[in-house]
């Protein structure tokens, strides 16, 4: 069953709370109440036989890393998310962002692929965080993405698809600024490498950028074949202006294999 759920905003700093059960008192934040913003169902229960339940981890040493590949992508494809929203994010990659964004500290993330816009959401609140930079998301249409996060004062979104869409998405950076970008659109191989050869000018010398998802049939058997995998390496022949930097694949399972391009010239 779906349930009801307030979002709480802070008219001063933007930031949101997601109310699961209400209680008593007032809810504040800047020294004073945040106000409801907006109403949205939790994501529905999906049924038991997508949900595929891992076993104990301490009684399955000896698994092998395909089926451990398994378990995390059921977990991800059906009960991720954050802050209630679904959010189709490789835990442990999402946490080489986090590092990834405290070094580089970009002045702009462009997040190509927003589905439901809990990703953009998080990276958002990396931002806060540091208190510094903000978002650009691509995608065909965000009408899927909740109010609140459309709302988000770091967040600006860009209906229309990614390629035809550059245009705007550079228009919007200012010169010199430092600019990092994800690739998380459609995964087929033509589209990944016209995305790579499109927006891999915007990316600064020390920055990536992140094709995610090139474990398709390179760890996962979905996806298209050929896929971001064979687009990473049929991208790297053409430029040398990037590299692929596998020490950001230091937690050994990534959903990004050859993923992590550092742009070096």
């Amino acid at each position: 069953m779906s349930q009801r759920m307030e979002v709480y905003g802070c008219t001063r700093c933007g930031s949101s709370v997601i109310v699961r059960r209400g209680g008593e008192g007032a809810i504040a934040c800047c020294g004073q109440p945040m106000a409801i913003v907006t109403e949205l169902e939790s994501i529905e229960k999906p049924p038991e036989e997508d949900l595929m339940e891992a076993p104990a981890m301490e009684h399955n040493l000896n698994m092998p890393v395909k089926t451990v590949m398994e378990f995390i992508q059921k977990r991800m494809a059906n009960r991720t998310t954050y802050f209630g929203v679904v959010a189709i994010k490789n835990p442990m990659d999402f946490w080489v962002y986090r590092e990834i964004i405290f070094e580089v500290k970009p002045d702009v993330t462009v997040e190509i692929g927003n589905a439901y816009g809990g990703g953009a959401l998080a990276l958002a609140h990396i931002l806060d965080n540091m208190g510094h930079g903000r978002l650009i998301g691509v995608d065909h249409q965000h009408q899927t993405v909740p109010q609140f996060i459309r709302d988000h004062p770091r967040i600006a979104f860009i209906d229309g698809d990614a390629c035809e869409s550059f245009p705007q998405v550079q228009g919007s950076i200012a010169e010199g600024e430092t600019v990092l970008v994800i690739e998380d659109s459609s995964h087929t191989y033509e589209n990944t490498l016209n995305v790579l050869r499109t927006y891999s000018p915007l990316v600064t010398r020390g920055s990536y950028l992140i094709v995610e998802d090139s474990n398709c049939h390179h760890g996962v058997d979905i996806g298209p074949r050929p896929g971001p995998y064979e687009a990473v390496e049929q991208f790297i022949t053409e430029t040398d202006a990037f590299e692929i930097d596998r020490t950001r694949e230091s937690w050994f399972i990534t959903w990004n294999p050859k993923g992590y391009l550092k742009r070096i010239r």
